[in-house]
């Protein structure tokens, strides 16, 4: 029961899987365990939001307040992160998701992606590769490994 909370807390935008592995390992999980649920789920919504949000964003756009919010969402995203993806492309794109910080998860690289209008071909591969590499370095966190390596440091 633990991985179905894990699988769908990394499916939510925000949390994603930099809370989902935490959720996993502190419900009992190892690590490695809260890392696969986690990756799983937050894989799944990438080709959906790749494929839906373009569609959905025009369908919204018909409506002015929906059209304002979307475009201040796509403002936003712009300023985030358009020169790291512009100047490197997909390279840019899997940095991007890869940072596991607050606002550059697997959501917001697929909405920075279809604002940005990268090709579904190149953008599903960089940011299945970031989500993974975040992944690691939550999971390597949630291990305690970095908190061995900076012991090491001193």
């Amino acid at each position: 029961m633990p991985e179905l909370y894990v699988f769908f807390m990394a499916m939510t935008p925000v949390v994603e899987l930099r809370g989902a592995i935490p959720l996993g390992v502190a419900l009992g999980l190892s690590v490695w365990e809260a890392f696969f649920w986690a990756v799983l789920g937050n894989l799944l919504v990438v080709p959906l939001l790749l494929t839906l949000l373009p569609i959905f964003i025009q369908w919204l756009e018909r409506v002015p307040l929906f059209k304002k919010l979307w475009d201040a969402l796509e403002t936003r995203v712009r300023l985030k992160g358009e020169d790291q993806v512009q100047r490197y492309g997909a390279l840019g794109l899997y940095l991007f998701v890869a940072v596991p910080l607050p606002g550059t998860g697997a959501w917001t690289g697929s909405v920075l992606a279809v604002v940005l209008g990268v090709k579904k071909r190149y953008a599903l591969p960089a940011i299945t590769a970031g989500v993974i590499t975040a992944g690691v370095l939550v999971a390597l966190a949630s291990a305690g490994v970095l908190q061995g390596l900076r012991f090491l440091v001193r």
